[in-house]
């Protein structure tokens, strides 16, 4: 299985699809709002959500989605990346509700090589979620510095501090 890619590896706008989707669950919403202190009633009181909001249910918090569609990334995008080095924008398009399934795809906008180092190169793309109907949920751009296939040769190869298995007796 790839996870990442080198610099090289990428070519402008290519998308990659990611895999799996996520069915989001109440206790996924519930527990992202309590892990980062966002006690909106919106999204954790039912009863206020069905009598005082627009949607008549609760609202899975949006930042879940944008860290949701950011890991699910990483197999295509972020696996190998020296660093994130910004997130340009990030829109939240339209709710997701708990039973929601969200899905991703990247496309990669542009990319170019370092100007302080030659083994490295930043890459440029932007990330689409939606839910199981198709419909965009959440949307936003980033710029990642990632590894060239020299820096990853220098460094040990594709898995660097990986120890090898030592049979006992042998």
């Amino acid at each position: 299985m790839q996870f990442g890619r080198t610099y090289e590896e990428f070519e402008v706008g290519a998308t990659y699809k990611h895999w799996p989707g996520k069915t989001v669950t109440e206790y996924d919403d519930h527990l992202f709002c309590l892990l980062t202190m966002n006690h909106h009633p919106l999204h954790m009181d039912a009863n206020y959500a069905e009598g005082t909001t627009d949607f008549g249910k609760n609202v899975v918090v949006g930042n879940y989605i944008y860290s949701l569609l950011l890991g699910m990334s990483v197999p295509d995008v972020s696996g190998k990346a020296i660093a994130n080095l910004e997130i340009e924008s990030l829109k939240h398009v339209a709710p997701t509700f708990h039973g929601d399934t969200i899905y991703g795809q990247t496309t990669v906008l542009d990319k170019w090589p370092s100007k302080s180092k030659d083994d490295r190169g930043i890459v440029h793309v932007e990330t689409k979620g939606y839910k199981q109907d198709g419909t965009l949920v959440c949307v936003f751009r980033r710029k990642v510095m990632v590894p060239t296939e020299t820096y990853v040769k220098e460094r040990g190869g594709e898995q660097p501090g990986r120890p090898e298995l030592k049979e006992q007796g042998k």
